[in-house]
């Protein structure tokens, strides 16, 4: 846009930034990001549970849940932890356990003294419940 002053033929130059394809670029990362995050926060261990004839659903407003694959990969709550540092994040997830119930679903191939471990663990934090996770036979 050019602006002629007065009696001088000079002329100044209005410089504006044009905000359309910041505008473009910002809302095409929202939508990237609204379609990748509950892609990202659904990703845990796949676990196959051993079956059970008998089983009832647990209550999952107070269980902790604890997932072991047969590599020995460890998450709590969704959260991986290294084996060093479960008793101390089971601690902290667990500090007034005396109402909850801790719910672990390992693998069919996981070695029973992972399970045993955490399973141990659990009962030195004094937990309400302790819970192994299993498939229905049916499924």
């Amino acid at each position: 846009m050019h602006v002629e002053t007065g009696g001088s033929k000079r002329r100044r130059v209005f410089a504006e930034m044009n905000l359309v394809p910041l505008i473009d670029v910002s809302l095409i990362l929202v939508i990237i990001f609204m379609v990748l995050t509950p892609i990202l926060v659904n990703h845990q261990l796949t676990v196959k549970l051993p079956k059970a004839a008998s089983g009832a659903p647990a209550s999952s407003d107070s269980a902790v849940t604890i997932q072991i694959s047969r590599t020995g990969a460890i998450t709590i709550e969704g959260v991986a932890v290294k084996w060093e540092k479960v008793e101390r994040e089971m601690t902290l997830r667990l500090s007034k356990a005396s109402g909850k119930t801790v719910l672990v679903q390992a693998d069919r191939l996981t070695p029973v003294e992972k399970v045993v471990t955490v399973l141990d663990f659990a009962k030195k934090l004094g937990v309400g419940k302790l819970g192994i996770g299993v498939t229905p036979e049916g499924q």
